[in-house]
């Protein structure tokens, strides 16, 4: 064997090993190493989870297992709490309550502190336990680590068996700044994913229709956000009538809509400028031809009576009578 297949050898041997201390399970080796440490569910058995389900009656007590992988060369302390997941206010986007009241408080972990040494993962087992006078539907949650400086989450799903109900309303339709701006409230106890369509109606027909479409957010139940739509083309003039449906799984729906009125201000203002100055100017040839009479001067160049004179009055005349003979 040459000292070069030796080499490679040994370098194949370190890549080995390598690989077997990050390609730790229930994570992407790459992506953990790239990202440093991260809290995921555990696999057992059920190898690449996005995040936790669970369902059962109200009272019972469901069990699993977090894990917090750290492939750093330095140990690591993390503390894991309970969250309640929650929709921001402006967008929908995913967000996290300040201090738990569902979820999040129903969470107990085996140990809140956990260590975990160099290039490992720690397994930690917790409990959900579902209160006997609990509304059934979904109560997402989430599991959220704290060290080194940074957060990580990873969610909770969590169903509670009984009678469900999808329902939502569409509401505080309006149109700002060139986009049509509107409130969805989950009104049921299930987690939703709305489809909006849009419809516009003006004083000449169609100005917009908007087939439906899948928006971006998932509404949690009880949950409020303001969404907006944007309008680019809108009109310029029109009177328009608009109506916003939506709708989602199991039957929900609803609709909304307002009237819109678009105006071209600009050339509304040029036009009242012009308004008024013909309307000073022609007040300014009243007021001075009103003058030019209570002074009695001549209002045009041969007085009232339009031939020459002083003061307006008529002036004496001789006619000749021409008869071809002057004597």
């Amino acid at each position: 064997m040459t000292s070069v297949q030796s080499a490679a050898r040994g370098l194949c041997v370190l890549a080995l090993a390598a690989a077997v201390l990050l390609g730790l399970p229930g994570a992407a080796p790459n992506a953990v190493a790239d990202e440093g440490w991260s809290v995921v569910p555990s696999a057992g058995g059920r190898d690449g989870r996005p995040s936790f389900y669970a369902e059962g009656e109200p009272g019972a007590v469901l069990q699993d297992t977090v894990s917090v992988i750290n492939p750093d060369d330095k140990p690591l302390t993390v503390r894991l709490r309970g969250a309640d997941a929650d929709n921001s206010a402006e967008g929908g986007g995913f967000a996290l309550r300040a201090k738990p009241r569902d979820t999040g408080a129903w969470i107990t972990f085996a140990e809140k502190t956990v260590k975990v040494p160099a290039r490992t993962r720690a397994d930690v087992p917790f409990t959900i336990g579902v209160p006997e006078s609990v509304i059934p539907g979904d109560h997402p949650g989430a599991i959220v680590a704290s060290g080194g400086g940074r957060s990580a989450a990873v969610r909770v799903q969590l169903r509670v068996a009984g009678p469900t109900l999808s329902a939502l309303t569409v509401e505080d339709v309006a149109v700002r700044d060139g986009r049509i701006s509107y409130d969805l409230v989950n009104r049921g106890n299930t987690v939703l994913t709305p489809k909006l369509a849009v419809r516009a109606d003006g004083l000449f027909g169609e100005v917009l229709d908007r087939a439906p479409r899948t928006l971006p957010v998932e509404l949690l139940p009880g949950r409020r956000v303001t969404l907006r739509e944007p309008w680019p083309d809108r009109p310029t003039f029109d009177s328009v009538d608009l109506r916003l449906t939506v709708t989602a799984a199991d039957g929900a729906r609803d609709e909304a809509g307002t009237t819109a009125r678009f105006v071209p201000w600009g050339a509304v203002a040029g036009l009242a400028v012009g308004l008024v100055l013909c309307a000073g100017g022609a007040g300014w040839l009243v007021r001075r031809r009103r003058r030019a009479e209570e002074s009695g001067e001549p209002r045009g160049p041969g007085g009232p009576g339009g031939s020459g004179g002083s003061g307006g009055r008529e002036q004496p005349r001789t006619d000749v009578e021409l008869t071809g003979a002057v004597t």
